[in-house]
């Protein structure tokens, strides 16, 4: 198939490829701390799997109950001052972390640092991304609002896809506190990013959108984007210690794998949604991401995994673009920043409960539970799918019958 990308005006190339730096570095740093953290505190300061889980789910916990302020900022403030202050946590983040790797003799109150270090990263993702997205929005215009989630993605995954490997490259060749000195630098490249797009003045409305209503608007896309994102929160808390049990080489390649297969389906499919509608591009996904989730959970090797791990990410894809078609449809443009992170709050909600509850489902260093759990998930986001696509069809063979009424009469 032909490299395709859909049609842009002459200004949102450009426009694109700063936002996609600007994501692709913050969720660099994400990558990196996946890569070793869960690790770092399993095998060095030697606490549980649910401990593990409920560390890396902090961050997701922390961006979920800030993304109706993160909503409120994009919406009132504007996108650079959202945006610089998610910058700016995230290099607390990062302190917090070298703090952390100095005083592993003293393991309780390192764990407490990597927990604070994970809430504020989870809150300076809450605010850069929804930052971004507001200010994406308004400089490419509501032709091409798809395209901001479309690059906004390759940043996502890309960014981690990458740093779970770089984290581990870091740490073998120079050490664990060199690769979290990488985080509090790693910011700087998107803030340099962020002079390169323009401050735009406010839209003035009368009436901004609470978040409550923006929840109950794009409740049931979010819904199916949480329970995709079930398979990824497995992959990026547990695929390491998966590996190690297992005594397979090369766990990083599982997450960049993953990474491989989101962004070349997005690179080459990203019109699709636009093309055959969010609800059967999403159907087709889901299923995609459930076999991967089950070629994981069966896998005999390392190999069988990563090949897992890359369907997911292919499966998963195009299910944020492909709901968020939906979960914005109708919203003025004054309040996508709010509706935005309502949708977005879903996917922090799938991926807050996955850490927690994989660690528990593992028990006892059964990984291998954690994607069927994952599995399972998807299935239910795939019958969501299933349930929008004919409602679809029927509002349109009632829309049909109603025209081909009016010509009869």
């Amino acid at each position: 198939m032909a490299f395709h990308l859909p049609p842009l005006t002459s200004k949102a190339p450009r426009v694109l490829l700063i936002i996609f730096t600007i994501i692709f570095t913050e969720f660099l740093i994400m990558g990196v701390c996946l890569g070793i953290l869960p690790g770092f505190v399993h095998n060095t300061l030697q606490f549980s799997n649910f401990v593990v889980g409920v560390i890396i789910g902090l961050q997701y916990l922390s961006t979920l109950l800030t993304r109706h302020l993160a909503g409120q900022s994009a919406d009132i403030k504007g996108g650079k001052p959202t945006v610089l202050t998610g910058l700016i946590l995230s290099v607390l983040s990062g302190c917090c972390c070298v703090i952390g790797s100095i005083i592993t003799g003293f393991p309780i109150a390192s764990l407490i640092l990597l927990g604070t270090s994970r809430v504020l990263l989870g809150i300076g993702e809450s605010y850069l991304v929804i930052g971004v997205f507001a200010w994406g929005f308004v400089l490419v215009g509501p032709s091409n609002t798809g395209k901001v989630m479309v690059w906004n993605g390759l940043g996502m995954y890309g960014g981690m896809a990458c740093g779970a490997p770089l984290g581990i490259y870091l740490q073998t060749q120079f050490g664990l506190k060199a690769a979290f000195v990488a985080i509090i630098l790693m910011p700087v490249i998107s803030y340099t990013a962020t002079w390169l797009l323009p401050k735009l003045p406010l839209i003035q409305v009368e009436k901004r959108l609470p978040f409550y209503k923006a929840v109950k608007i794009v409740w049931r896309s979010g819904a199916g984007l949480a329970l995709a994102s079930i398979g990824f929160g497995g992959i990026a808390s547990f695929i390491t210690l998966y590996f190690a049990r297992q005594g397979w080489a090369d766990a990083s390649m599982a997450l960049t794998a993953f990474g491989c297969g989101y962004v070349v389906t997005r690179l080459f499919f990203a019109h699709f949604p636009d093309k055959f509608g969010g609800a059967s591009v999403a159907i087709v996904s889901l299923f995609v991401e459930v076999i991967g989730q089950l070629l994981i959970w069966q896998a005999r090797n390392g190999e069988m995994a990563i090949i897992g791990a890359l369907l997911t990410g292919a499966g998963m894809s195009l299910v944020f673009p492909s709901f968020g078609q939906m979960a914005i449809k109708g919203v003025s443009p004054a309040n996508r920043g709010m509706a935005m992170a309502a949708y977005n709050a879903f996917f922090d909600l799938g991926m807050g409960l996955t850490a927690p509850v994989a660690g528990l489902v593992s028990k006892g260093e059964h990984y291998d539970r954690i994607y069927l759990l994952g599995s399972v998930a998807a299935v239910i986001g795939l019958s969501l799918a299933l349930q929008a696509y004919r409602k679809g069809r029927g509002a349109a063979s009632r829309f049909i019958i109603a025209e081909q009424a009016k010509e009869q009469s």
